[in-house]
């Protein structure tokens, strides 16, 4: 990689001393030789004439050097560190990729919206923001913008349809907003091997009268959680479950990624539930936020989500190692690969590469892990047609506030870190999975065994009911923060679930409706609801089809049922 880095570099020094007499496809066909190779879905004809059009696209901006900007993680790196001087080598067009907190992300890009100035030529900014970017039209619509001012620099290899993010990045008005450039799910992880060991079952059968496997729902992830604490495996005692608590901005994503629709909030559909969404939040016909709290129709505060906090609390106290309650997310994601816990019933696949490191306590001599992943169980509000989980889709992101020429030679190096040739190899680095036909290839299937259920879930139809934050939420930024600090009272102890959801859900509001004063979002922003009792709002949306707010569950600890994880995963492949 050291020598790929130099000769990249040494073109760009020629570049710069020779004006436009680069060697560009020359530069181009090393970078296919030496990085890329067979891992791509295009054979090396068609790699050479997609490095061909951008070499031709980028003449215009040779020399220029454009700033972008994405969150420090592994593919992001291997953006920064090789695909970025290749790019330069290729095309002449210098490419400085900053890598910062994801939180430091959204600020560059928050100062930008608000004062203009343009920071950065492109961000890799989570779709999470799409109905903040819809709503307030601050970027530029990529759907009109590629068909028009941006045509000469759109690669027509792109294969939109492809990228399986693309609904995610897809607001109301039919219009794409960001181009996805890496995404992970948050999964169940489970110890296969303690799963599958004859003294565990025969135990587990003889307490619960139920076998041992993947849960498919809460009750059975709190009687496996159960099992496990306290016992002893290879010396050490080990914990059924694993999180974090500590009062950090980093416990806002743990709530907001989508974990109060796991336990059954808000309502059926994909990728979100409409009318009301995951965050409780309530849309009308035109999809304008009409409330959070369930006195205005939303389930911020209802009986689901209640439900959803106090599982997290209880599981947390009771089987999860003592310091994880002091831990921040960045703390606590190691923990698992440690060895000493059986499950984990929100883990994110951005883990996968570090948690398959030969020598680890999880890990296998010959390099597979003792580990899986599956699909997450749900809770007892949770009904067929609704999301099951989150999936983190960071996207190219380009501002109306960058100038015409800076956008366009940013919007070429956008595509050819996302591009087929790229795209393999980049997910085999960061495995980070956004194009149907990288998930497909052949040294995918190869890989397979060695990554715990990676592939086998991208593959399968369980796929589609993980998704980001939707378009019901009008400012991410503003209303995100005030997650962290609602859900850390109830961590610590200082308020109820209950009196946590209530804060949450009226701190909302008062931002829906400092938004419907300021009306800065028109005819899209919001536009507050009457209040009315809980039962008024569940006849409400009994008598539309629709399931938000859900009245209280009397027994809500349902029959626990589990499912044999080959069987599952034989499922899928038929």
């Amino acid at each position: 990689m050291r020598r790929h880095l130099l000769t990249s570099t040494t073109a760009l020094v020629l570049l710069l001393a020779t004006g436009n007499a680069f060697a560009g496809m020359d530069e181009a066909k090393g970078f296919l030789d030496k990085e890329i190779g067979d891992l791509s879905t295009l054979s090396r004809a068609d790699q050479e004439k997609e490095m061909q059009w951008f070499v031709d696209a980028a003449k215009p901006f040779a020399g220029m050097e454009i700033k972008v900007v994405s969150e420090t993680i592994t593919t992001h790196e291997y953006e920064s560190k090789v695909l970025a001087p290749a790019f330069t080598a290729i095309t002449g067009i210098k490419i400085s990729h900053d890598l910062i907190g994801e939180g430091d992300v959204v600020e560059k890009l928050q100062t930008q919206m608000q004062s203009g100035e343009n920071i950065y030529d492109a961000y890799v900014n989570d779709s999470d923001l799409i109905g903040t970017h819809w709503r307030y039209q601050q970027v530029r619509n990529l759907t009109d913008w590629m068909a028009n001012e941006g045509k000469d620099v759109t690669n027509p290899g792109l294969d939109l349809d492809d990228f399986i993010g693309k609904s995610f990045t897809t607001a109301p008005d039919g219009k794409l907003y960001q181009l996805p450039d890496q995404q992970f799910a948050n999964l169940y992880w489970f110890r296969y091997d303690w799963f599958n060991d004859e003294k565990n079952k025969a135990d587990f059968k003889a307490k619960y009268g139920y076998d041992l496997g993947v849960p498919v729902n809460w009750s059975a992830y709190e009687d496996i959680a159960e099992f496990f604490t306290g016992r002893e495996i290879d010396g050490k005692k080990v914990y059924g479950h694993m999180d974090y608590g500590k009062k950090d901005p980093s416990l806002g994503w743990r709530f907001t990624d989508a974990w109060l629709s796991m336990a059954g909030n808000g309502d059926k559909g994909i990728p979100n539930g409409k009318p009301v969404d995951e965050w409780g939040i309530k849309v009308d016909a035109n999809s304008r936020p009409v409330g959070s709290c369930v006195a205005r129709g939303g389930d911020t505060n209802g009986p689901a989500s209640v439900y959803a906090i106090e599982k997290y609390l209880q599981w947390l106290k009771a089987y999860a190692p003592p310091e994880a309650q002091g831990m921040t997310f960045s703390e606590s994601g190691p923990v698992p690969a440690q060895g000493t816990v059986a499950q984990q019933i929100f883990w994110y696949t951005a883990f996968t590469a570090d948690a398959v490191k030969k020598g680890l306590p999880v890990v296998n001599e010959d390099g597979t892990p003792k580990w899986r992943m599956a699909p997450s169980p749900h809770g007892v509000y949770w009904k067929d047609g609704m999301k099951l989980g989150y999936q983190d889709v960071g996207s190219w992101t380009l501002m109306k506030s960058t100038p015409e020429d800076r956008a366009k030679a940013a919007w070429l190096y956008a595509q050819f870190v996302t591009s087929k040739t790229v795209d393999v190899k980049k997910s085999h680095v960061g495995l980070t999975l956004i194009r149907e036909s990288s998930i497909g290839h052949e040294s995918f299937t190869k890989r397979a065994p060695e990554l715990g259920g990676l592939i086998e879930f991208y593959r399968s139809p369980a796929r589609v009911q993980w998704s980001p934050t939707g378009t019901n939420v009008p400012d991410y930024p503003k209303l995100a923060q005030l997650w962290w600090q609602a859900i850390g009272d109830a961590s610590s102890g200082a308020k109820t679930a209950q009196e946590a959801m209530d804060s949450l859900c009226a701190e909302q509001e008062r931002v829906l409706e400092r938004l419907e004063r300021a009306g800065v979002q028109g005819d899209i922003g919001p536009k507050l609801a009457e209040e009315h009792d809980l039962q008024y709002w569940h006849d409400d949306a009994v008598k539309n089809g629709n399931l938000a707010p859900q009245l209280k569950v009397e027994n809500e600890k349902e029959k626990p049922v589990t499912v044999n994880y080959d069987e599952l995963v034989k499922s899928w492949q038929k």
